[in-house]
């Protein structure tokens, strides 16, 4: 959005209504919701800040339920970025603007087929996924839901115990997916953490450690993946499946993989 034409057009002025800090660098923020505001799962929207007089805006998946009252986002702070070092500074009450459209194809209406959904992010990228295993469509539709979450240090690995509810919820509902969590850390120690993977995505996928991991193997047939986060680990991860005969999903149909740059 071009920031010289006045915010009204094209968006809402809305307001913080809390923040919560996991780390100094990682947050969630929740921002008032326009009663026509709509989104899909899986979908990102465009938020607006005043800095230093002018109109900056951001691309944010969004982490909420489609049906609930409240917006909430998952967030870096960026050394030196100029929209998050605003964003950080706020304080419930202070204005954010929201595009009146939200953004995206990482949904999981996209897919037909498959008995399971793995869903690959790296640090922030976890966030559409928060909000795509709130949808009880997605319980429903596979039988297995993999959810694999990589970080530098284990205090980033964010939302468990949200996780865990939607799979506890999911179970007493009687709903037929199954969740299976696999965190994965890069600098932190693995072997202290028999539940966790130590490495990089691409690395497990490479050797075979993912699947193990899980149970599961990657095929064409059963697999459906989403995969969000670092653009070097995405462009490793479309290679990967490439070479094991999956593609691309396109708007016509077909193919097992969606991915989406995030940072």
């Amino acid at each position: 959005m071009n920031a010289q034409i006045p915010a009204t057009e094209k968006a809402t002025q809305e307001t913080l209504v809390s923040v919560h800090r996991w780390t100094d660098k990682l947050l969630t923020f929740r921002t008032t919701r326009p009663a026509e505001y709509r989104f899909t799962p899986g979908q990102f929207a465009r938020l607006g800040l005043q800095v230093n007089g002018e109109m900056v805006w951001r691309a944010y998946s969004i982490t909420s339920a489609e049906t609930e009252n409240e917006l909430e986002y998952y967030a870096i702070v960026v050394p030196n970025g100029l929209f998050t070092t605003a964003l950080n500074a706020l304080k419930p009450g202070d204005p954010v603007w929201l595009e009146k459209l939200s953004y995206g194809f990482m949904t999981p209406d996209r897919f037909s087929g498959g008995d399971d959904f793995w869903m690959l992010a790296t640090g922030t990228g976890l966030g559409p996924y928060v909000s795509i295993l709130q949808q009880r469509e997605v319980w429903q539709q596979f039988r297995n839901l993999v959810l694999v979450h990589c970080v530098r240090h284990e205090e980033e690995l964010t939302y468990r115990e949200k996780f865990e509810s939607l799979r506890e919820q999911a179970a007493a509902q009687n709903l037929p997916g199954r969740l299976q969590l696999i965190p994965m850390t890069t600098r932190d120690d693995g072997a202290a953490h028999p539940d966790r993977l130590h490495g990089r995505i691409t690395s497990a996928l490479r050797d075979g450690s993912l699947e193990r991991k899980a149970g599961l193997a990657i095929n064409a047939d059963a697999s459906r993946l989403m995969v969000c986060g670092n653009p070097d680990m995405i462009t490793e991860v479309r290679e990967i499946l490439r070479e094991r005969g999956l593609g691309p999903c396109r708007r016509a149909g077909g193919g097992q993989f969606i991915t989406e740059d995030y940072w």
